[in-house]
């Protein structure tokens, strides 16, 4: 027996009268209900837009309902058929009053529309998964391949439906079908990608054609669609450019909002009887349609898939050359790190050594012993030399970097300048908008520039100016020196390299302008970020 909770009692229960895997019905909710019905009305209301353009019976043209009855099912679960049955229903129970179709050939047409719906659905979640935004050639080509394969079931169901109520004639069936498949197909890929790109998102969507460039856009896609259609010279594919336009600048959410537009409009003014396919026989006025607007639909999705995807390689290889840059940084800290440890220990020892060889020979005395001090000096100084400079690289490439920014950092590199060079600094008091990376590389080229102005410029002065805009920060270094002709190649010369390599990794441009006899201007661009994650 099983205990139950009554007012508060527990009593036992027999087992005798539970029932051991049987289904319990729940009522639907309020909310369900709301939601299979609302379905229903939309479901319905598309398929009366589908039968402005009829063909033949029950065939539409274009079939609106079969993309949104896939787009509801992929979006929202499968759970939600009953609101695609409801409205196939009354559409059917529509016709059933006004067409002398049989019931059994209305019924064949709904199986195999319902077959299309659920199929569809469920090879779009297999093919492309569950929040595909169609910015992908291999998403596009897998809703392709699911519409297709869904809408040849409800092609083939319903023409053998139609067949065995007698509503056509089997010299009719091949017509038919062609027309049912296309008309579906056309219908789903107009009506379908709008869903999947604008529902997955609607003010991303919207933010981004909201636009003067968005305005001018689809007023083209209308203009030129009225004036393609309307024209009786061969000028129907004229809006192919502003669909290409919508591609290139807007993403696959204003390819499908183009397309719809399209479509619509060539239906109302098919269905008006105007335009240059109603002057067609009407197995070809249909024909014309339908392929007319299945061009322009995969067109605009393949295009806008492929453009998506290149702009999604460039932010990527953008990202993969950031990663680079960092790594390459925390590489050259490593270096400086192990140097630390290793040479720069070295040549303290090797100071420290020469020093105490100094001492003894002094103690000695004699002509030898001079000699020996004077080269034992010239070795010192040679090695104070080369530990100022180890000191210098560990500064730059060792973990504090440019410590408390570049400004200061160049300021402390300026007051350590030999040589008489008068060099003035300018530069804001604020920090730069720049990460610690770009500060570093920024730091490396400025005093790589006023080590070549002391080694080779034979200037008396020389001016860091370090300026912050809207996009970008400008450091630029002048001097007075001697200048040279930057068109002519100075080969060996690795400063030059170097600050141009250091440019380069940080995104920036870097320009100089020298005349001989005139001095030098070097000037480095670096783009601003306000990211500082970088620095440690």
């Amino acid at each position: 027996m099983e205990p139950t909770v009554s007012d508060g009692q527990v009593s036992p229960v027999p087992a005798s009268s539970r029932r051991v895997g049987s289904p319990t019905f729940t009522w639907p909710s309020t909310g369900d209900v709301v939601g299979v019905l609302t379905l229903a009305a939309a479901y319905y209301g598309a398929a009366k837009v589908g039968q402005t353009l009829r063909y033949t019976g029950s065939v539409a043209a274009i079939w609106p309902p079969a993309g949104l009855g896939i787009a509801a099912l992929y979006l929202f679960g499968l759970r939600w058929w009953p609101g695609i049955f409801l409205g196939e229903l009354i559409v059917n129970g529509e016709l059933l009053g006004h067409t002398a179709i049989p019931l059994g050939s209305l019924i064949g047409q709904q199986v195999g529309n319902m077959a299309e719906v659920i199929v569809g659905a469920w090879l779009l979640r297999r093919l492309i998964g569950p929040h595909a935004a169609l910015d992908r050639a291999s998403e596009v080509g897998g809703m392709v391949v699911a519409v297709g394969t869904a809408t040849a079931i409800s092609a083939t169901v319903g023409t053998l439906s139609m067949l065995a109520g007698g509503v056509i004639d089997l010299s009719e069936v091949g017509k038919f079908w062609r027309t049912w498949l296309l008309g579906d197909t056309a219908g789903a890929l107009v009506v379908l990608p709008l869903a999947l790109t604008w529902l997955r998102d609607p003010p991303g969507a919207w933010r981004r054609i909201r636009t003067v460039e968005g305005v001018l856009l689809f007023a083209s896609v209308a203009l030129l669609t009225v004036v393609g259609v309307n024209s009786g010279r061969p000028l129907l594919y004229v809006v192919f450019p502003s669909l290409i336009w919508a591609a290139f600048r807007f993403g696959p959410p204003g390819v499908t909002l183009a397309t719809l537009i399209t479509g619509g409009l060539t239906i109302g003014i098919t269905a008006d009887q105007l335009g240059v396919f109603f002057k067609q026989p009407i197995d070809d006025r249909t024909l014309g349609t339908q392929l007319y607007i299945l061009v322009a639909a995969l067109t605009g999705l393949f295009l806008s898939a492929v453009v998506s995807e290149r702009q999604r390689s460039a932010v990527e290889l953008a990202e993969a050359k950031r990663r680079e840059n960092e790594f390459a940084l925390e590489e050259r800290r490593r270096i400086a790190r192990d140097l630390h440890d290793s040479v720069s220990q070295a040549l303290f020892s090797s100071v420290l050594h020469t020093r105490a060889a100094q001492k003894a020979l002094a103690d000695e005395g004699g002509d030898l012993s001079e000699r020996v001090g004077e080269a034992l000096d010239t070795v010192g100084e040679l090695t104070k030399r080369a530990q100022n400079e180890m000191r210098r690289f560990m500064f730059e490439w060792g973990p504090e970097g440019v410590g408390d920014g570049l400004v200061p950092a160049l300021e402390r590199h300026v007051s350590s300048i030999d040589g008489g060079l008068a060099v003035e600094l300018q530069g804001p008091v604020e920090p730069l908008p720049l990460t610690r990376t770009t500060e570093t590389q920024l730091y490396g080229i400025g005093r790589e520039a006023l080590a070549n102005v002391v080694k080779h410029a034979a200037a008396s002065t020389a001016r860091i100016r370090i300026k912050t805009g809207r996009s970008a920060v400008i450091l630029e270094i002048e001097d007075d020196g001697r200048g040279f002709d930057p068109t002519v190649a100075h080969g060996g010369h690795y400063g030059l390299a170097s600050m141009r390599s250091r440019a380069e990794e940080i995104g920036g441009v870097l320009r100089i302008s020298s005349t001989p006899g005139r001095g030098t201007v070097v000037r480095v661009e670096a783009p601003v970020e306000t990211n500082h994650s970088d620095g440690p």
